[in-house]
C-alpha cells in the first residue's frame, strides 16, 4: 500500500502545485513553488497580504511538508491601494466589532500598508483573532503580531491538563509527546507524521491558562 507520508520532494512540489491551482482563492496568481527535504519555498506575487497567507495555509495542508518559506512579494493593485490612515481606521473597526478581541488592550499602528498589532490578551485565541481581523483588509501587505499574553495563576496541574487535552485530539492520539512546563512556558517535544499534528499540539498547550510561550519542538518524521 502506498504511504503519502514517503512522498519525494517532487511528488510533494507536485501536489502543492496542484493544491494551489485546486483552490480558488490562490489559482490564478502565478506561485512557483520548490521542495527540498520537505522544506517547500513560494516565490512569486500576490495581489493582497490574504492571499500570500491562504498560499502558505494551503502548502502546510499538503502531506509530507515539514515547514514552508513564504518568500511571496505583496504587489498591490490600485484599486486595492489604501493610506495609512485608512488602513489604521479599518484596523480599529475591524477589531471593535469582533466579540472574542479585548478591544481596550490592543493597539495598532500601520507603516506604507504593514499593520502592527501590540497590547495584551488572556489568551492565544484572543490574540490569533486579532491577526485575522486585520490580514484581510484592503491595502494590507503585511501584519506583525505583537499582542503578548497576560500572566495569570498557574494550575498546579496544568501539564496534566495539556497532556488530557492531547490525548482527547484526534490529530495526535496516540502520539508520544513531552511536556515541560516552566513557569508560564511550555515546551513540547516528539515525533509526528504531518505539519497539522504538529499545529494541533501546539493549540493545546496554548489553551491551557497562563500560558505566555509555547516552543513547540514537535518534529515531523516521515
Amino acid at each position: 500500500m502506498f504511504n503519502f507520508f514517503e512522498k519525494k520532494d517532487s511528488q510533494i512540489k507536485e501536489d502543492v502545485v496542484n493544491e494551489l491551482r485546486w483552490d480558488p482563492c490562490v489559482n490564478e496568481l502565478n506561485i512557483q513553488v520548490n521542495a527540498t527535504d520537505g522544506i517547500i519555498t513560494l516565490r512569486g506575487n500576490a495581489p493582497h497580504f490574504f492571499d500570500k497567507t491562504i498560499a502558505e495555509e494551503i502548502a502546510l495542508g499538503v502531506g509530507g511538508v515539514k515547514a514552508v518559506a513564504n518568500e511571496i512579494e505583496v504587489v498591490l493593485m490600485n484599486e486595492y491601494k489604501k493610506t495609512d490612515e485608512e488602513i489604521a481606521q479599518a484596523a480599529l473597526e475591524a477589531i471593535k466589532w469582533d466579540y472574542t478581541i479585548p478591544k481596550k488592550n490592543i493597539k495598532v499602528a500601520v507603516s506604507k500598508g504593514w499593520i502592527t498589532l501590540t497590547g495584551e490578551a488572556e489568551w492565544n485565541y484572543q490574540r490569533t483573532s486579532a491577526f485575522k481581523a486585520v490580514k484581510k483588509l484592503m491595502g494590507v501587505v503585511g501584519v506583525t503580531n505583537k499582542i503578548t499574553i497576560e500572566t495569570k495563576v498557574q494550575s498546579k496541574d496544568v501539564r496534566k491538563n495539556i497532556e488530557d487535552a492531547l490525548k482527547r485530539s484526534a490529530e495526535v492520539e496516540g502520539r508520544k509527546i513531552e511536556v515541560i512546563v516552566e513557569g508560564d512556558r511550555i515546551t513540547l517535544s516528539g515525533k509526528v507524521h504531518s505539519f497539522w499534528e504538529v499545529a494541533d499540539a501546539g493549540l493545546a498547550a496554548w489553551n491551557a491558562p497562563g500560558v505566555r510561550m509555547v516552543d513547540n519542538n514537535i518534529r515531523i518524521s516521515q
